[in-house]
């Protein structure tokens, strides 16, 4: 079966460091105080900057339809950094090259970032899609996806570091969160598959304002 969409395969650039994502066991991203960009570090935040939950999370709405028009789901409008997540993970679990380009998905994936550049780690979430020729094969397979989402949970090492320095994630407001779920994938003459999937996404909610998507980990934390 040609190659799927995975997240494994993602590297970080070490310029494009998010300000807040907790990556692999007890591995904390700490907070560079210039620009608030992190700069990982193994199991020691150093002024962390992370929250188990937003202050604006219990006014949150429940989700309302994005205005994106295009073959992606768009952005829901919701401010709850966790929710926003699960729906992240859905999105770049699902795709459909039997209707949708390669430079489609890519520009239906982008509405999903942050605007603020200085945080935003683009090639990280670009990373999840293969490139235009392997697309293209997948396309003659009619390969396509859907996603189910099981759970989604800020992160042990983030909270961890909401101890060490609460206050610190009013710079950026940006939460790390685990989302899991299962992927299925169906390709030409009835083939299908199934396998489970995890993820842990940097996404920002300041106050007031929607919630957008800031980075995808290299790795998965627990």
């Amino acid at each position: 079966m040609l190659k799927r969409l995975t997240d494994s395969s993602l590297r970080w650039s070490p310029t494009r460091r998010v300000t807040v994502i907790a990556i692999g066991l007890a591995c904390l991203l700490a907070l560079a105080a210039a620009t608030a960009f992190l700069a990982g570090r193994d199991d020691h935040p150093s002024a962390a900057a992370s929250a188990p939950s937003p202050a604006h999370s219990s006014a949150a709405p429940t989700g309302q339809p994005s205005t994106w028009s295009g073959p992606v789901t768009g952005p829901p409008k919701i401010s709850d950094p966790v929710q926003f997540a699960k729906a992240a993970a859905r999105m770049l679990w699902s795709y459909d090259t039997r209707t949708t380009s390669q430079a489609q998905q890519l520009t239906g994936m982008r509405a999903w970032m942050t605007k603020e550049d200085q945080y935003g780690d683009w090639a990280s979430v670009a990373a999840q899609i293969p490139d235009p020729v392997l697309w293209s094969r997948m396309a003659d397979q009619e390969q396509h996806a859907t996603a189910t989402i099981t759970e989604g949970h800020y992160p042990a090492a983030f909270k961890q570091a909401l101890s060490e320095d609460p206050a610190a994630i009013t710079k950026a407001y940006i939460y790390a969160v685990t989302v899991t779920g299962k992927q299925t994938i169906t390709w030409a003459k009835g083939g299908s598959g199934a396998e489970d999937r995890s993820v842990t996404l940097a996404v920002q909610c300041r106050p007031s304002t929607d919630c957008s998507l800031v980075a995808i980990a290299p790795r998965v934390a627990p």
